[in-house]
Formats: structure tokens, C-alpha cells, sequence
């Protein structure tokens, strides 16, 4: 009798940062690297949809409900309640579909969501803290997006100071003062770990 053998898993870059840092304008700079092999992981939220936001490709978007159902099932590999009623999480068949295919799984997600998969996953992850120039210099780049409220830049600003603290809890810290300086470094970061 043969046995079935299961696909190789692959590794998992995550990159976290503050609302405003950078860290999607690095991952899809990444993805654009074939030599990389990199499937994003697009994770599941319960917040509406901004802008031209493409469902399935942006997020998996679900209802509050849906969302809670899934948390009960134990169907993420993690979740947070990001802001109240605003749920977002990384689905476990999410990362079983990219290793399946044979790539490495990158992360675009927030600071406590990659320090747990860290955590789950400690040596097939690197963990990457995108950090800006300042608190300064995240609420201009913050405000010239022109998708939110004042109210909510403050919400993420408050909540940018916290994560920053956490910095030193990644494997590796990005900063976001030249963007090209940063596409490098975080190329250099991924193309070194997957060669292992």
C-alpha cells in the first residue's frame, strides 16, 4: 500500500506593521518577484468593504455572524477583534490552499495576528515589523489616503503607538523612511529565509 504524501509545506512570511506603514505597498512589491514563490494569504474580515475592494482578492469578506461561526469552529489559524464588531483572521484552509500549490504563504495582517502564527509556527515563520520614519510622518501618510474619518486616524494612531512597542517581539524590523531603501531590505529579509 503507497502512502499518500502530504504536500511540503512551505514558509510563512509575515509582515506587520501600523495602519499607514507601508507594509501592502512591500507585499505586493514582493509578489511581483517569481523567484520568490509567494501566495498572498488574503484574510477574512467582517468589516465592510472600502473603495474598489475585490472580494476574494482584497478579503474574504463575511458577515459578523459568519465570522463568529468560524471562530467557534476553530477554522482560523488566528483571529482578533481588531476594533469593536470589526473581526479580521487568517483561515486555516487559506494556508492549506497556498501550500498546496507549492508556495510559500506571505502576510499582510496586524501585529498581535503575526506574532501568533509566529508563535504557532516559530520555525517555518518570519516575522517582520514594518515600522515608519515616526508617529509623525504615519498620521500625514494616514490622512493623505482620504479613506477615513479624523476620528479614525486617531483611533489608529493611538493604537500605532501600542503596536510600535511590540516591535522587538519580530524577528526582523523594516523601516519605512525610503521606500526603495525598504523593498530592498524586506527582498533581501525573504529571499534569505526561503533559501533555508
Amino acid at each position: 500500500m503507497t502512502k499518500i504524501k502530504a504536500p511540503k509545506k512551505g514558509k510563512l512570511i509575515v509582515f506587520s506593521a501600523p495602519s499607514g506603514s507601508g507594509k501592502t505597498t512591500i507585499v505586493r512589491h514582493l509578489l511581483t518577484q517569481p523567484e520568490l514563490n509567494l501566495e498572498f494569504s488574503i484574510s477574512a474580515t467582517s468589516r465592510e468593504k472600502r473603495g474598489d475592494e475585490i472580494e476574494g482578492e482584497d478579503y474574504y469578506f463575511l458577515s459578523l455572524k459568519s465570522f463568529k461561526n468560524k471562530i467557534k469552529n476553530n477554522e482560523f489559524l488566528e483571529w482578533e477583534e481588531v476594533y469593536r464588531d470589526n473581526f479580521y483572521g487568517t483561515l486555516k484552509s487559506e494556508v492549506e490552499r497556498i501550500w498546496s500549490l507549492g508556495k510559500n504563504v506571505i502576510f499582510d495582517i496586524d501585529v498581535s495576528g503575526g506574532l501568533r502564527i509566529k508563535r504557532k509556527y516559530p520555525e517555518e515563520t518570519l516575522a517582520v515589523f514594518v515600522k515608519p520614519p515616526s508617529i509623525d510622518e504615519l498620521k500625514i501618510r494616514l490622512k493623505k489616503r482620504k479613506t477615513e474619518s479624523e476620528d479614525k486616524i486617531n483611533m489608529r494612531i493611538a493604537k500605532a503607538s501600542a503596536e510600535l512597542a511590540t516591535a522587538p517581539l519580530f524577528d526582523e524590523i523594516v523601516v519605512n523612511a525610503d521606500l526603495d531603501e525598504a523593498l530592498e531590505d524586506a527582498y533581501k529579509l525573504v529571499s534569505e529565509f526561503i533559501k533555508d
